[in-house]
C-alpha cells in the first residue's frame, strides 16, 4: 500500500541522510520526495511516499519521529490527504503541429505552455500521478517525448490545520498552566 510520511524538522545539514538511512535499512524504497519550508516559520516539510505494509510504515515513523532533528513525525493514506505531482514534458514543436492544432492539445489535457520555440515546446501538466503517468505514455506513443520529470508529491492534509500547529499549541498552553 502507498503511504505518505510527513515529517517536520528544522533545516539541519545531514537530516535527509539520517532519514534515508532508516529507509535503506529496512530495505524501504522511496517513491517519491519533496522537501520546502512549511507555513511555520524556520520550519522544513518533508514529503516522503512509499509502498509497504502497514506494520513497517508505522515502525519507520516511529524510528524517525525519535530523531533529535525531528519535530515531529507521521504517515498518511491517500484519501487522507489532498496531493499533487508536476511533470513535465518537452517535445519536438515539429511534431506536436504535425499532429494538428497546439491548443488542441493544450485544452484537451489541461497543460501549460512553459516555453516554445521552433524546436521544441516545453508543457506542464499538474495532476495526480496517474494522469501525468498516462498523459505521459499517450505523448510517447504518438508524439514522442524529447525530455520527461515529474516532481514528487506536495501533499497537505484535510484537516483544518497542520498537525504540527496542533502540537505546538498544546505545547504551549501547557507551558502558560505550568507559568
Amino acid at each position: 500500500m502507498l503511504y505518505t510520511i510527513t515529517i517536520f524538522s528544522e533545516n539541519t545539514p545531514g537530516l535527509l541522510n539520517q532519514i534515508t538511512i532508516i529507509f535503506t535499512r529496512r530495505q524501504i524504497n522511496i517513491e517519491t520526495l519533496s522537501v520546502s519550508p512549511s507555513a511555520l516559520k524556520g520550519i522544513h516539510k518533508f514529503t516522503i511516499t512509499v509502498d509497504t505494509t502497514q506494520d513497517m510504515i508505522e515502525k519507520v515513523v516511529k524510528q524517525i519521529d525519535k530523531r533529535v532533528d525531528i519535530l515531529k513525525a507521521y504517515y498518511n493514506v491517500d484519501d487522507e490527504l489532498v496531493s499533487q505531482e508536476i511533470a513535465l514534458y518537452k517535445l519536438s514543436t515539429e511534431k506536436v503541429l504535425s499532429m494538428g492544432s497546439i491548443e488542441n492539445l493544450i485544452r484537451r489535457y489541461n497543460l501549460r505552455v512553459l516555453e516554445m520555440d521552433t524546436n521544441c515546446i516545453v508543457l506542464e501538466k499538474t495532476g495526480k500521478y496517474e494522469e501525468t503517468q498516462s498523459l505521459f505514455n499517450e505523448l510517447s506513443d504518438t508524439i514522442g517525448v524529447l525530455q520527461f520529470i515529474r516532481s514528487g508529491r506536495v501533499a497537505i492534509i484535510k484537516g483544518k490545520t497542520e498537525r504540527l500547529s496542533d502540537m505546538l499549541a498544546e505545547i504551549e498552553r501547557k507551558r502558560q498552566v505550568a507559568e
